[in-house]
This record gives structure tokens, sequence and C-alpha cells, in this order.
């Protein structure tokens, strides 16, 4: 039989215990705060345009319902914190789909909508987490045959601070493989252009041995070896960013299904600088294959988790 001494002593042990494994539990939890999911999503035109819907042209059309029911879902999915997106209509576009996601139990209170030189796709970012600077750079520009042209989307970059950690988030739709003109075949030298105009300007701002915590995310639209990722990946012998690789549930990379060519291909990615990339959580991430997916975008939704 425990003696009263015996007794108080065991008592404060236990408590001290108590103590100990709530402390433990809120420095995990503390921890745990600081993990992010950051997303990117093309989301096949969420603007007016000329569309085929149910095997009917339809003229200056805006998504159907059907698609924004299965983005929505998508999203709700994967609760993202930081969302990037490409293919986003003007203003109104962006604070109904912020309104929709809120209405069925996702809030992105922080939204951002960047408005380049195309008249009507933009890139946009939704967030739960406070933006502590946000920038619009709409002139870069690059030589192009005889002229000069600027990056049709333009950059947005959305800077963040986490703890002692300030990064920002680039997002970028390059051009599309769709011509401009018959001696630019699939547009590959103005994508390249644009690739090499946002490459140059990260790397004046950023430099290599700065050890700058950044991520490139979005639509690039061009498969891992094209010209315009490996000029954002390196310059010469210098590591400008690592991708992040990423597959589905079945092991497959693929991003896009190209209708007109029956072509499936990766060209939405995520790339992190040298300094942020040992931050992605087993340095890897996924490519959602929701069963929504298919009839939300032709493009598939790319993320990745950063513990910050």
């Amino acid at each position: 039989m425990l003696s009263d001494r015996h007794f108080v002593i065991a008592k404060y042990f236990f408590l001290e215990i108590a103590v100990l494994s709530l402390a433990c539990f809120s420095l995990a939890l503390e921890v745990e705060g600081k993990r992010v999911r950051v997303a990117t999503l093309n989301l096949d035109n969420y603007v007016i345009t000329d569309r085929r819907v149910e095997a009917r042209y339809r003229p200056d059309y805006p998504k159907p319902e059907t698609q924004k029911s299965a983005l929505r879902a998508v999203v709700l999915e994967v609760n993202a914190d930081i969302l990037a997106l490409q293919e986003m209509g003007p203003e109104p576009f962006v604070l109904e789909f912020q309104r929709d996601l809120r209405r069925e139990g996702l809030d992105y209170p922080y939204t951002v909508l960047m408005e380049g030189n195309d008249p009507d796709r933009h890139t946009a970012v939704l967030s739960k987490i406070p933006f502590l600077e946000v920038l619009r750079h709409k002139e870069l520009d690059f030589k192009y045959f005889d002229g000069r042209e600027v990056v049709k989307r333009g950059l947005l970059e959305v800077i963040f601070e986490m703890g002692d950690v300030r990064w920002s988030l680039f997002n970028l739709h390059l051009k599309s493989r769709l011509e401009t003109r018959p001696d630019d075949p699939e547009s590959n030298l103005r994508r390249r252009g644009e690739a090499l105009a946002v490459r140059e300007f990260i790397r004046k701002k950023y430099p290599p041995v700065g050890g700058h915590h950044y991520l490139i995310v979005g639509d690039l639209n061009g498969s891992r070896n094209s010209p315009p990722v490996r000029l954002l990946l390196q310059r010469g012998e210098t590591i400008l960013a690592h991708e992040v690789p990423a597959e589905d549930s079945r092991g497959e990379v693929w991003t896009y299904f190209y209708a007109r060519e029956e072509e499936y291909s990766r060209v939405d990615y995520i790339l992190a600088s040298p300094a942020l990339f040992p931050l992605v959580i087993e340095g890897k991430g996924i490519v959602v294959d929701s069963p929504k997916m298919q009839s939300a975008s032709d493009h598939r939704m790319v993320y990745a988790d950063l513990r910050f």
C-alpha cells in the first residue's frame, strides 16, 4: 500500500507526464499547422467563348454548370491551401468561383486576378493564407522574329510568409499550341520566348546564389524535355528550379488530353527553387485522378504539400 508521501509523489509524476504529453501534442499541432498544400489547375475556359456543348456548337457560351460543379467537387476534395488557376475569366468569374466554393464549405478569403495581354483568359490565385504582397508582371518582353512581344498572360507573383520563410508563388500560363502565324508552327518559338523572358526575370530578381524560395506553377504547354520547360529549370550548368515529380494513383503522369490529336501529355507543373525544394514533403506531388476530373476540365490538377 502507498503511503501518503508516495501517493503525492506519484500524483505529481503523472501530472508532469500529462503536461509533457500536452506540450508535445501542442508542438505537433504547431508543426502540422505549417503544412501547406499548393495546387495548380487549368480550368478549361472558365470564360464566355465559342464551344461545343452536348454535340452542339454554341457561340459566346459560358462554361456549362455541370462542368463548374465537377470543378468545385475536385477542388473541395483536394482542399488546397493555395490554388493557382489558369484560363480564368474576368473578375466576376473569379468572384463567382469563390462564392460557389464558399457555399459548398470551402472558403478562400484571399483572391487575386492577373489580367495580361490576353483579353479573355487570365490567371488567378485563391488562398486561405493572406498575401504578404501581390505583383503583376505584365511587361516581360522578348524578341520574336523582327519585333518584340510580351508574355501574353503575364506573370503573377504572390508573396507569402510562413514563419521565417518568405517565398513567392509564380503562376504562369505559356502560349498554347494554336498557331498565330504560319512561320511558327504550334507557336513553339513564341512559347520559348515567353519562357526565356520569365526565366531571365526570375533569375535576376532572385539570383540562384541567394538561396531564394519560390515556386513556378501552371500550364507550360510543353513536355518535360521541351525548350520552355528546360529553360525554366536550368541556365547552362546552373540549376534554377527542380521539377516536383507527380503521378496519379496508377503511376501515370499525364495532365492534359489534347482532343484534336487524341494525345495525352504532361503540360502542368510545379517547379521549386533549389532552396524551396527540400520543403516539398516526400519530394513529390500528386496528379489528381478523381472521377470528377474528366468532367471538370481537359487538364488534371497537380498539387504538392510543403512543410515550412
